[in-house]
């Protein structure tokens, strides 16, 4: 079979640093979000125009973006939900971005992460944004409310122990409208999964390094597969159909890319490939690959998870830089956007999908 490549289809370099982008919804346009020179924030919003890509709008507000979602919004509004560095959540009507149609002080410090869900999807709850902060809390937001978060979580402290930074959060598990997880990331390697319909810590567990990235394979689907990456070059791979009373879930870890794994993101048209950005500008496309059998029992006949593996496709290095963000695009088989702490965002095509 044929490998696939990973083609850099357009590199714009831009005059700020570059912390997000995202494809929006139903659209051939995408938004990249950061920070200029004097801390201010930016938004600017592109269309792809063969064989190049046109500027059609630039915001800037007094404080630096760090991330955004769509995944709250509805594809008829298209509203872009923020995190900034002074710790507000703002929602934006990104053909009117004078003022935000939403905004709460979320966190006593910088968000830095951010995620939606059910704004596109019938039949798998409310929509809902979850933040992460250097604050140490993951804090649940209703759109549709303004004020108060839903749920707010966040370690108990104990005498003198440090504070965790979250470095990343995810929904998944969303199939019905009771069912939903989210799962953070930490500083100190800590991921920790929460049930919202119970509110509580459906399980956690320790990789000994910083959680850069999480994301379960599909959001709105009973929990299948999750993906963690780490500052020290390892991503994990958890399979989430069977959890185990002492065990947890199965589990299997791979090295890649030399450096920190910055993020992950599966393929929206097929949940078993998946790609890996490192900080020395490479990116690696993978496929998981299930065992004939992904359940067996134990010595005492408790249910316990059997991982398969994963296999390296194909991979590519498109800058000198960490490649900060990478989103695919729903609408468009292979297509994705990366942007790069060398203020440049790249359009990658990644061809020969279809065959996997």
């Amino acid at each position: 079979m044929d490998k696939p490549q990973i083609i850099c289809h357009v590199e714009k370099p831009v005059p700020y640093s570059l912390f997000d982008g995202l494809w929006i919804p139903c659209s051939a346009k995408f938004v990249v979000m950061g920070s200029r020179p004097n801390n201010n924030g930016i938004i600017q919003i592109y269309q792809v125009s063969s064989p190049d890509v046109v500027l059609l709008k630039e915001v800037e507000k007094d404080i630096a973006f760090k991330c955004g979602t769509f995944g709250a919004s509805s594809l008829r509004q298209r509203q872009l939900a923020t995190g900034n560095f002074q710790g507000q959540l703002e929602i934006w009507d990104i053909e009117n971005m004078y003022t935000p149609v939403y905004s709460v002080d979320a966190h006593t410090e910088i968000i830095n992460c951010i995620d939606g869900i059910a704004g596109q999807s019938l039949g798998c709850g409310a929509p809902e944004i979850v933040t992460g902060s250097r604050d140490g809390s993951v804090k649940l937001w209703d759109p549709r409310q303004k004020g108060c978060p839903v749920a707010v979580m966040e370690p108990i402290q104990d005498g003198n122990q440090l504070r965790r930074d979250c470095w990343c959060v995810t929904f998944g598990n969303s199939f019905n409208n009771e069912e939903r997880m989210i799962c953070a990331g930490y500083d100190n390697g800590d991921i920790k999964m929460f049930d919202l319909k119970n509110l509580s810590v459906r399980w956690e567990t320790n990789i000994k390094n910083g959680v850069c990235s999480i994301e379960f394979d599909r959001k709105d689907i009973d929990m299948n597969k999750m993906v963690a990456t780490s500052l020290e070059s390892k991503f994990y791979v958890y399979d989430l159909r069977t959890q185990h009373s002492k065990k947890g879930f199965a589990s299997l870890s791979e090295k890649a890319h030399k450096s920190t794994i910055w993020t992950v993101r599966h393929a929206p048209q097929n949940r078993d490939l998946f790609v890996t950005c490192g900080g020395n500008g490479s990116i690696c496309l993978w496929k998981y690959e299930y065992p004939l059998k992904r359940v067996k029992d134990d010595l005492e006949g408790e249910k316990v998870g059997v991982m398969g593996n994963v296999q390296l496709l194909q991979n590519s290095t498109l800058t000198s830089q960490p490649i900060s963000s990478f989103a695919w695009c729903p609408d468009k088989l292979g297509l994705g956007l990366a942007t790069s702490f060398d203020q440049a965002f790249r359009l990658v095509i990644i061809t020969k999908l279809k065959l996997y």
